[in-house]
């Protein structure tokens, strides 16, 4: 098992705690866990992201995306029915998958298609305005304590 020390990180930080769980995932897993079905996720431009999944033998139908709790997971289930052919090599995986992926706070999923065989899922950084970088105005002693003046 590794041992992560995150106490470096937290001297220097505020509001991390949840980096647990993001942390936690990735610590799980498991070097013969199983690389299907292959992907790739690209930084599309500043602000959005793309997850594509190569999901050869699969329909639109039959393959679920959800996000639910900063996770999105990619699932399908074989409904390819074993018919009487002999096959002489048999390459495509038609087995069922499930993928997941841990996002940021932030990042919604805006779309999702097939196209060729592949699945793109597109992202985006969406910050709310409460939370996108603000100037604080720093006030002086003297404004603080200044008495106001009063009509006589």
């Amino acid at each position: 098992m590794r041992a992560f020390d995150l106490s470096p990180l937290f001297r220097a930080t505020v509001g991390f705690d949840n980096l647990a769980r993001v942390l936690d995932p990735a610590s799980r897993l498991d070097e013969g866990q199983s690389a299907f079905p292959p992907y790739d996720i690209v930084k599309a431009g500043a602000d959005a992201y793309r997850v594509t999944l190569a999901v050869a033998g699969f329909d639109a139908a039959d393959i679920d995306v959800q996000v639910e709790n900063n996770t999105l997971t990619v699932k399908a289930k074989s409904t390819h029915e074993p018919d009487q052919s002999v096959f002489l090599h048999r390459g495509i995986a038609r087995r069922g998958f499930e993928r997941r992926f841990e996002l940021a706070d932030h990042i919604r999923v805006s779309s999702a298609r097939m196209e060729n065989g592949l699945l793109h899922i597109d992202l985006k950084r969406e910050v709310p305005e409460a939370l996108k970088p603000r100037r604080i105005q720093i006030a002086s002693a003297a404004t603080i304590d200044a008495p106001t003046a009063k009509a006589a």
